[in-house]
Parts: C-alpha cells; structure tokens; sequence
C-alpha cells in the first residue's frame, strides 16, 4: 500500500495492449502514478505496442517493467501499489481453437500469480479483464451478470470464466476485493490488429475482400474504447463489501458473501455486423467486397450487456455509438498508417 497522502500507485498489466495503453493514459492525466508491466507477447506486433506506449514514456509518473507474469516474482512489481488493475491476457477467441497450450500459461498461471501478489502484498482492490465471451452459449438477452456462465463455446471464455472463479476464491478465503469486468468487443483507436475493424479497414483499402462470417446475420454490442476506460475508472473507487443479503440457497452469481462483483461494460445496443460495416464504408468511401461465410467454431451469434448493475454502482453506462466510434478509428488509421497499409 502506498504511504498515506503520497500519489496513489497503480500496477496496469498488459499495459502496451489497446486497452491498457488507453487506460495507462487516462490514469496518468488524472494525477495517479502507474507501474506498467507487459511481456509484449509476439501475438501481435511488438513494434505497435512499444509505439502505443510513446506519449507515456516521457511521463515521470510512468515506468514499464518487461515481465512474464506467468514465471516473474511479481512482489518488487507490486510494492507500494493502491491497486490493480490486471488486463493481461492471451486475447483472442479463434486463436484459441488452433493455439489452446498459449491461454493456459497467460490466461491461468499467469492470473494465479497476480491473485497471490495481490494477497501477499494487501492490495486493496484487483480489478480485472474478464470478457462477455463468458456467456456462451446463453441466449437469454441482454446478458445478465446474475445469469449463470456455465456453457463457454471457447476455450479463451473458458479461462475468463476460470479467472472470475479464482478471483472469488481469493475474495472468499482472503478478503481480496476483486471486481471482473465483462468487456463487450471493444474497439477504437490502436485497437489491435487481429479485430475485425482493423481487418476490415485494411482490407478495404488495399482493394482486398473482406470476410463476414455467419453471413453478416451475426450482432455485437460494440464499445468505444473511450467509454470503456471511463468505466474501468469509475470502478477503481468502487471496491466490492460482501453482500450481506446473499443468499447461499439461491446463489447469485453476480453478487457474493465475500468482497467480490462482476460487471458488464457494453453498450446495450446490439448492432448487425452488416449495418457495422456499412458505417465503415461509408467513413472510408469506399464499398467492401464480402465473402460470406458461416459462424466459425468458437463465435456466438448475438451478445447484448445488461449494464444496470455498473449503472447502479458508478452511475455510468457506454454511450458512444458506431456511427461516431467508427469514424475516429478510421480517422486515427488513415492519421497513422498514411498509405503504408493501402490507407
């Protein structure tokens, strides 16, 4: 814990990814110290990730410490830390059909070590990644914390839903405050280079066809990155107290006995992936050439978040729609890529 009065330190996992690299920046511009730690893992570009990192490196409140948080002794890393917040991870749900042995390491060694640093070193809030690919196979819409994730389609949801398990374990046995965050298919400016709008945004302007899987009939509740990290914030101030109405003969899963929450942040409004990619064309000027396809093996046709609980908790829910997100992506790739990648 940091010394009383002194600015709040906060250890950021995964920092040089899309999300933490983002949050990494809102936390420094709100006057907090962050100690960012990555690997920067080779599953994508490590050269994009160190660019995504350029702004903050020449911040005194900002250090990156280069770990594998699977083999590292995490306890200098989180000396004198107020909190964590934990965002890495092997990402990627198609990845995980072809490379599973690559989730095991990040996704579950790794977060057993940031659960026992956080213990050891009496961290007072761990905040952490967790995914809405955790719904599954659940087609109660929109999805509920309060619902039950017992069907993954996927073995990376598999290690999300094994994450939000472990985190109530250390929640229940040593008053850790955990909270779990259900991302809902985040996208925006440096977003990474595996996600459809970067794909689809590349491909578009080399001239190249583009796949839509499930013939387009497929929905996600898209989440503009800034309204995600305005989220991420807010819950930082909100560490989890048991429950005292918990009922243990009728279980909620989204609430506990033990100093533990999860929560969705999406933005509610589930959008076609053909209308997604109208709104792309239309801020590139250009129309895409579509190779429909079927579902592939891991996706799920529709997801939807139930945000009334974040609501409740923080006051805030995603509001940014496509029609506005879409267009400051493209504007910041046209801005950075020039016409290196067909832009």
């Amino acid at each position: 814990m940091g010394e009383p009065g002194a600015m709040p330190t906060y250890l950021l996992t995964g920092v040089a990814g899309f999300l933490g690299s983002h949050l990494a920046e809102r936390l420094v511009a709100v006057g907090h110290r962050v100690r960012g730690v990555d690997c920067l893992r080779e599953y994508y570009s490590p050269a994009l990730k160190r660019l995504n990192l350029e702004g903050l490196l020449a911040q005194p409140e900002f250090e990156i410490l280069e770990l594998d948080l699977a083999t590292a002794d995490l306890a200098p890393a989180l000396d004198g830390c107020d909190g964590v917040f934990h965002l890495a991870a092997q990402a990627g749900v198609r990845y995980s059909l072809t490379n599973p042995h690559a989730y095991v390491d990040a996704n579950l060694v790794g977060f057993l070590n940031i659960l026992e640093g956080c213990r050891h070193a009496g961290v007072e809030h761990l905040v952490y990644a967790s995914s809405s690919s955790v719904y599954g196979a659940n087609t109660v819409s929109p999805f509920s914390v309060h619902h039950t994730v017992d069907h993954p389609v996927s073995l990376y949801a598999a290690t999300k839903k094994a994450n939000e398990l472990m985190a109530h374990t250390y929640s229940h046995l040593y008053g850790l405050p955990t909270t779990g965050l259900r991302f809902f298919t985040v996208y925006g400016p440096w977003g990474r280079p595996d996600m459809a709008l970067f794909l689809f945004t590349r491909a578009i302007l080399a001239g190249q066809p583009i796949d839509v899987f499930n013939h387009g009939k497929m929905q996600r509740d898209f989440t503009y990155i800034d309204d995600v990290v305005e989220g991420v914030v807010r819950v930082l101030d909100r560490a989890p107290v048991p429950d005292p109405a918990w009922d243990a003969a009728a279980a909620d899963p989204g609430t506990s006995r033990a100093p533990y929450r999860v929560y969705n942040i999406g933005g509610n409004r589930p959008v076609e992936l053909l209308r997604f990619i109208e709104v792309l064309e239309q801020a590139l000027g250009r129309t895409a050439e579509k190779c429909l396809l079927p579902l592939q093996p891991g996706d799920v046709v529709s997801t939807c978040a139930d945000t009334a609980d974040l609501e409740r908790a923080v006051g805030f829910s995603p509001a940014v729609p496509i029609e506005e997100g879409i267009p400051r992506f493209v504007e910041w790739y046209r801005e950075f890529y020039g016409e290196s990648l067909g832009g």
